[in-house]
């Protein structure tokens, strides 16, 4: 395999995770905003704040600047990863407007909705970068795991062709294997409602209320992903994937989901401030499930088990009462 040069943008743990593996294979610049993060991270070789314990590869070069790393890699063009949260997409692809840099093929690894304006990911880039062939890479991953080297599967989404083969380039070697998909769309919406499932399935289980309840939650969760996200244009077998039902049950059932723990704060009565400050990480659900919910309404579209979650992050019930909300449902037809 032709190495070939990855920068990644965002040095939080799927970030930093991510340029690990890479640089199995390839070099990679590793930069994020906090230029005080980057210095400790350069001279420890090791993220505590957000990987601890794993130290980083030889070929992975901590940045300060933007523009040096920008300058590196359009010197000789590879891949350009966007690892920021939904909230930071906008910044971050603003700075690299201001930068007047050449954009070349870019990914990013964000997943939900942006909570001011309900776009998704592919069209915040559309509005502040002259969009260079893009695509998101998702599909059922904890850091820590993908880190250690742990086998793992991803979906690459793109409409071009280039990306996804430069994805699996950059990606598909060791333990990783990357799946090509041109439905960007459904693998977006995907990523953004697993999280808000997520958080349903941790108050289901902080409550106890048994494997039975948890299955039935995954499964009808799974529904209202597809009936959302064939709402907006998806192709419906793209739920039945890794982006789709692969990450819906990871996040829903793993230990290290971060959105899983958000829903086991608020079974236990935690207030959510104090949940997402104990969390230490960016829970994604927590930020687009109103969003989603708004949308859904707009659209005349049936989720319950979004709004529920949404009712819970808001205060308006308790995690119980949205339970036996779900419960008192009139029966229906399964399609």
């Amino acid at each position: 395999m032709k190495p070939i040069r990855i920068a990644i943008l965002g040095a939080g743990a799927w970030g930093t995770a991510l340029a690990q593996h890479a640089a199995q294979v390839h070099p990679v610049r590793l930069w994020a905003r906090d230029s005080g993060q980057m210095r400790q991270i350069a001279e420890l070789r090791e993220n505590r704040r957000y990987l601890p314990g794993v130290r980083l590869a030889d070929s992975i070069t901590p940045e300060t600047e933007l523009k040096r790393c920008l300058d590196w890699l359009t010197a000789e063009p590879g891949l350009q990863v966007l690892a920021s949260s939904v909230a930071g997409l906008r910044p971050t692809a603003s700075l690299l407007a201001e930068s007047g840099a050449r954009i070349p093929p870019m990914l990013w690894l964000c997943k939900g909705l942006e909570r001011e304006t309900g776009l998704l990911p592919h069209q915040v880039i559309a509005r502040e970068l002259d969009a260079s062939p893009c695509g998101a890479l998702s599909g059922p991953s904890f850091a820590q795991e993908v880190a250690a080297g742990l086998p793992v599967a991803l979906t690459v989404a793109s409409p071009y062709e280039q990306v996804r083969e430069l994805a699996v380039s950059a990606f598909h070697h060791g333990a990783a294997r990357i799946y090509q998909s041109d439905d960007l769309v459904g693998v977006e919406i995907g990523g953004a409602l697993k999280n808000v499932m997520a958080i349903a399935a941790g108050i289901c289980d902080g409550l106890r209320l048994g494997l039975n309840a948890r299955a039935a939650l995954i499964t009808r969760g799974l529904a209202e992903i597809s009936r959302f996200g064939v709402a907006h244009g998806a192709r419906p077998e793209t739920f039945n994937g890794l982006a789709g039902l692969g990450d819906l049950v990871l996040t829903c059932t793993g230990d290290l989901s971060r959105n899983r723990r958000v829903g086991l704060g608020l079974a236990a009565g935690k207030p959510l401030m104090q949940i997402v400050e104990e969390l230490g990480h960016v829970a994604e659900g927590v930020a687009c499930a109103g969003v989603i919910d708004a949308r859904a309404r707009e659209l005349d579209l049936d989720l319950p088990i979004v709004s529920a979650v949404q009712s819970v992050l808001a205060g308006s019930l308790q995690a119980r009462e949205a339970v036996l909300a779900l419960l008192a449902r009139e029966p229906k037809r399964e399609h």
